[in-house]
């Protein structure tokens, strides 16, 4: 693994010179947009199996002819979920077309910006391919102003600015009361990174885009070994903001003995895009019980990777013998340690899932855990039949 900026201590990585020179400043993640084909429906899975919060919606109920959308939240972590009911303008037909082409599928990683006009601006002046210029939209609530341009496969980063809004989510959503009971404790409290799946050759022009367009640094590479069992390997390199609340893992695969789970993932979505979204947590343990009683499928280890995995990850804040039981992963850099695991595909098609995270001082991603979780996923293409 190359050297990166990662190695040092977290606290010293964003000086506030650094924030007052960052040609894109960002707020953080606003949203992670799914276009799917029944959001009643995935919005009720996500409330009850994830421990979500409806928080909006929009409809026909609410003058919203042509599509329908629910807002879910669990602490800083938004997911917005788009149906179309009956597709009249050219978002409505890319909305539809995108499910399907893709199954469901996330069509727009949002970005909270301070100034969505001049990061609009800047992003296009350095070559980014502009989907919709600098507008507002208002309500009683106030005004919100987005732009959106492109990236990866037919995915976009919406530019939010809402610091003149106080509603539930956009104009033209209401608040709406919860679908489900949610636990009693929270399930998890933010997105910690989006990872991406791109094609063979095109991780290093995409990085160069976030570097270029977004003013993101590189934060972690992992190439080779790093990423490799007997069968596949994939390539993956970290672009994050300079504050490290934006993380976006590239990956694309590399040529091997079988396919891969990213060439898996290229050939049942239809090109590139989002394949997973990791969630932070406070109480991995709690979370990962609540949600497998909720019905939740996990990725499975086998016994033999905790027999030798306190020797290398010390001491954690969950004994080995609870991460065995409930298939947990740890992993230990020069930072501090991380717990982690890994949900199987959220639909039917082997393409989207989620990774919840309970970081520890570490900055890194798992590299540890590479191999027991690729051979993981390789025992799931096993399954259906995709290896």
């Amino acid at each position: 693994m190359a050297a990166t900026s990662a190695h040092t201590p977290a606290h010293t990585r964003t000086p506030d010179t650094a924030r007052q020179a960052d040609p894109f400043p960002v707020k953080g993640m606003d949203a992670v947009v799914f276009a799917v084909g029944n959001a009643k429906q995935a919005a009720h899975y996500y409330s009850s199996a994830f421990g979500m919060r409806l928080v909006a919606y929009a409809g026909p109920e609410t003058g919203s002819r042509e599509t329908a959308g629910y807002v879910l939240e669990n602490g800083s972590a938004r997911f917005v979920l788009l149906s179309v009911i009956k597709p009249a303008t050219e978002w409505g037909r890319f909305l539809a077309s995108h499910v399907a082409e893709h199954g469901d599928g996330v069509v727009d990683l949002a970005i909270e910006v301070p100034d969505a006009r001049a990061a609009y601006a800047y992003a296009t002046a350095h070559g980014a391919r502009g989907l919709a210029e600098p507008y507002e939209v208002t309500d009683e609530h106030g005004t919100v102003v987005l732009a959106a341009i492109a990236t990866y496969g037919s995915t976009r980063h919406t530019l939010v600015e809402r610091t003149r809004y106080e509603g539930p989510y956009l104009p033209g959503y209401t608040a709406a009361a919860p679908l489900t009971e949610p636990p009693a404790r929270r399930t998890f409290q933010a997105i910690d990174h989006c990872v991406g799946n791109v094609e063979l050759g095109r991780m290093n022009e995409w990085v160069a885009f976030y570097n270029d367009v977004m003013g993101f640094t590189n934060m972690k590479e992992f190439v080779g070994d790093d990423i490799a069992t007997e069968y596949s390997a994939l390539m993956s390199k970290v672009v994050a903001d300079g504050t490290l609340k934006v993380k976006f893992p590239i990956n694309e695969p590399a040529v091997a003995r079988k396919k891969s789970q990213i060439d898996e993932y290229l050939e049942f979505y239809g090109g590139a895009g989002v394949q997973h979204i990791a969630l932070a947590t406070n109480d991995i343990v709690q979370t990962v019980r609540t949600m497998r009683a909720a019905g939740v499928g996990f990725l499975d280890t086998p016994d033999s990777y905790y027999d030798t995995l306190g020797e290398w990850v010390g001491d954690t804040r969950v004994p080995i013998e609870t991460l065995r039981e409930l298939k947990i992963l740890a992993d230990r850099d020069e930072d501090g340690y991380l717990l982690q695991i890994f949900t199987k595909p959220v639909q039917d098609r082997p393409t989207v899932f989620f990774e919840i995270i309970e970081r520890h001082g570490s900055m890194g991603f798992g590299k540890g855990n590479f191999k027991a979780l690729f051979e993981a996923i390789e025992r799931e293409q096993d399954l259906r039949g995709n290896l």
